[in-house]
């Protein structure tokens, strides 16, 4: 199967396992939900869905020679995702607005419950052993250290919105050593630190995700609380949920209220003295490994000052949103 992809260009996929995961209704399903939530209203011409960097994993782990098994997991880490992305984190009571958690909370269950288990039966895969993130490092690690996930969604999200063209510099000195994902001098890797902070300050812990995460929220628990729609519905589409809340918006004022409210069409403000709802976000910093004077040191480790940034990045933000009406 030929594939383009907007950060590593033209692909050929051959491998039987790789292919019939793709095409499953699992995977498929997430081309029909946003990478980010619910950003359009807010970012004009930025969405793009969880299926694409999905792909966008596995074909980074596949560019380094990862093993196939490790290409696997990175392709099927965001499956578990609902409606929305992490905006689901705000709707139920399961999920963190601090961590940004339930679709990880709820992977394995989701995971044996599809169709996945029995792909990967037939071509001879350990599902067990697939779903133990520790055997895969270059897949995923926690924060502030590098993995596939981490560098494909923030280079997806710098082409998006401009920053870069495509991600060639940060990958032509991006290497794997040991299950570590290095940089081969401090240059690309401080540029890559302070690219992702900008991310991180300018769009994922941003004001307008804070408005974005929130009303969605509350549009859609206000949908459930009126029975507009279900739970389960929370894991079909973006598109489906808001199809089947929309014939209610002409006769429910409040539903009408919240939807201009996610909709942007109604004016907002960061007041802590003054305010309606208190909004906590996610936030994420990266420490790169490099190459330094021939030995393999982070960015902090070179740059002391970046110790602060980490420290102070790595804890929630916190909004104090009100709504002009």
């Amino acid at each position: 199967m030929r594939y383009i992809d907007r950060i590593y260009g033209e692909s050929e996929i051959a491998e039987p396992v790789i292919l019939e995961l793709i095409n499953s209704p699992t995977l498929q399903r997430l081309k029909e939900i946003d990478q980010v939530g619910y950003f359009e209203p807010y970012f004009h011409g930025t969405a793009h869905s969880r299926f694409e960097h999905s792909v966008g994993v596995y074909l980074l782990l596949k560019k380094y020679s990862a093993p196939l098994e490790e290409q696997i997991a990175g392709l099927i880490h965001d499956v578990s995702h609902s409606a929305f992305s992490h905006c689901i984190d705000y709707v139920l009571n399961a999920g963190s607005g601090k961590e940004h958690d339930h679709q990880d909370n709820i992977f394995d269950d989701f995971v044996r419950k599809s169709e996945i288990p029995e792909i990967l039966k037939k071509d001879n895969f350990n599902l067990e052993y697939i779903l133990d993130d520790k055997n895969f490092p270059l897949k995923e690690k926690k924060l502030p250290d590098l993995c596939a996930d981490r560098i494909d969604y923030s280079l997806r999200t710098a082409v998006l919105f401009g920053d870069i063209n495509d991600g060639k510099f940060f990958l032509d000195n991006l290497v794997t050593e040991d299950g570590k994902w290095v940089f081969n001098n401090f240059e690309s890797a401080k540029k890559y630190a302070e690219l992702f902070l900008k991310h991180n300050t300018n769009y994922y812990t941003g004001i307008p995700s804070a408005v974005m995460f929130q009303t969605v929220g509350d549009y859609m628990r206000h949908a459930l609380s009126k029975e507009y729609i279900y739970e389960a519905d929370l894991y079909t589409t973006d598109k489906i949920v808001l199809a089947k809340i929309e014939p209610y918006i002409k006769t429910d004022l409040r539903l009408k209220l919240l939807f201009d409210r996610m909709n942007n069409k109604i004016g907002f403000r960061n007041d802590p003295n003054d305010y309606d709802e208190i909004v906590f976000l996610k936030s994420r910093v990266v420490d790169p490994l490099c190459r330094y004077n021939g030995k393999i040191k982070r960015v902090s480790e070179i740059e002391p000052s970046w110790n602060d940034i980490i420290k102070q990045e790595s804890k929630p933000k916190q909004y104090f949103l009100k709504f002009d009406r």
